[in-house]
């Protein structure tokens, strides 16, 4: 393997010393010196590309060698270049000074060609084990990443299956899943939830019905409307989707969780299980109700037609305040054009669309 071209920067307002310097670090080996004869022009050079090594002189007229060193050491990706400092003999305090400011080494005039080497060879060698380690740092990074993303996957399609189950014991279509999700996640934005929130959503809100797979099937396939008892029985679908799901070490179905037990809570405080009332209700909560209702309404089932768009918006319109959070309702109409295009690509009962974000 070629061996690693170092660029050596050197930085002296005197010419003679800059040719001396470029001479040695010539003989470093596999080395491409940078001359500047102004300080503040190596230091513009330092901060735009990525030296192996600085060698710096202290004295110089436009910026010395101490503020040099402040002035790179505060710039990003530059904190452990580094910085052999060359002083004079009687300048002991400055050579503290250097040490504390950042400087790595420093060699006293007038220099010595072998002690010079010596230093410049070990400084170069910590530079290249700083790389190394920078890549190794990279690398472990993206495999954690990996790692992270496969989980993540495996979290989304138990989510996929468990919602699936649920559609399998309720009229409700996988379609119908589909955009009430996507609906909570375009309402999310609009509320300014962060990306990684708004994602979590998206893949939470399809298991909000979860626990109907606890409610027998002549309440939950009933056609017609149900009896005060029968209500009661088919509330308790929240209680039982939160028991399936609250123990889970996944912050994805601990979320799902907290969907299934609130989603049906109302900003007025009569909703259920918990009456629960306005900011008391979790935010996730609160913009699944928005997007569960809406789409439930302008969805067809055995028991009823679906409303039109138009009858749909003015109810929940209607209910804002009451039954919605009107925050939800109105980052949803805001965005009407978005909703209508997550209808229109939804009318199919596509489950793989849900993990397009991976």
């Amino acid at each position: 393997m070629a061996a690693m071209t170092h660029q050596v920067l050197i930085v002296d307002d005197t010419q003679v010393n800059l040719v001396l310097f470029e001479a040695l670090a010539k003989k470093l080996g596999a080395s491409q010196p940078k001359t500047c004869a102004s300080a503040r022009e190596g230091l513009a050079w330092a901060q735009a590309h990525e030296p192996d090594l600085i060698i710096l002189d202290y004295m110089m007229p436009d910026l010395d060698g101490i503020e040099f060193i402040r002035l790179l050491r505060a710039t990003p990706g530059r904190e452990t270049v580094p910085i052999l400092m060359i002083t004079a003999n009687d300048q002991k305090e400055v050579r503290y000074r250097a040490l504390t400011s950042g400087a790595t080494d420093f060699l006293i005039k007038p220099i010595d060609r072998l002690e010079f080497l010596a230093r410049a060879t070990n400084l170069l060698a910590l530079s290249d084990a700083r790389r190394k380690l920078a890549d190794r740092a990279a690398w472990l990074a993206d495999e954690v990443h990996k790692a992270t993303a496969a989980i993540v996957q495996s979290e989304r399609e138990t989510v996929i299956r468990l919602s699936k189950a649920a559609e399998y014991r309720d009229p409700e279509t996988g379609a119908h899943i589909l955009r009430m999700a996507h609906y909570s996640k375009l309402i999310a934005r609009g509320l300014g939830l962060a990306d990684g929130e708004q994602e979590m959503l998206l893949h939470a809100a399809p298991l909000h019905d979860i626990g109907k797979v606890g409610i027998a099937d002549n309440i939950l396939l009933k056609p017609g409307r149900l009896t005060p008892e029968e209500f009661s029985v088919m509330k308790k679908h929240a209680e039982y989707g939160f028991e399936i799901l609250k123990d889970s070490a996944s912050e994805l179905l601990q979320l799902g969780a907290q969907i299934a037990l609130g989603h049906h809570e109302k900003f007025d405080g009569s909703g259920y299980p918990n009456r629960l009332k306005g900011q008391d209700i979790p935010i996730h909560c609160r913009i699944v109700a928005v997007a569960d209702v809406f789409d439930a309404l302008t969805s067809t089932r055995p028991y009823k037609q679906a409303w039109s768009l138009e009858a749909a918006s003015k109810h929940i319109q209607a209910h804002s305040g009451s039954h919605f959070d009107p925050s939800c309702v109105a980052v949803f109409f805001e965005r009407w054009d978005e909703v209508l295009d997550i209808r229109a690509r939804f009318r199919d009962d596509d489950w793989t669309s849900l993990l397009a974000p991976l």
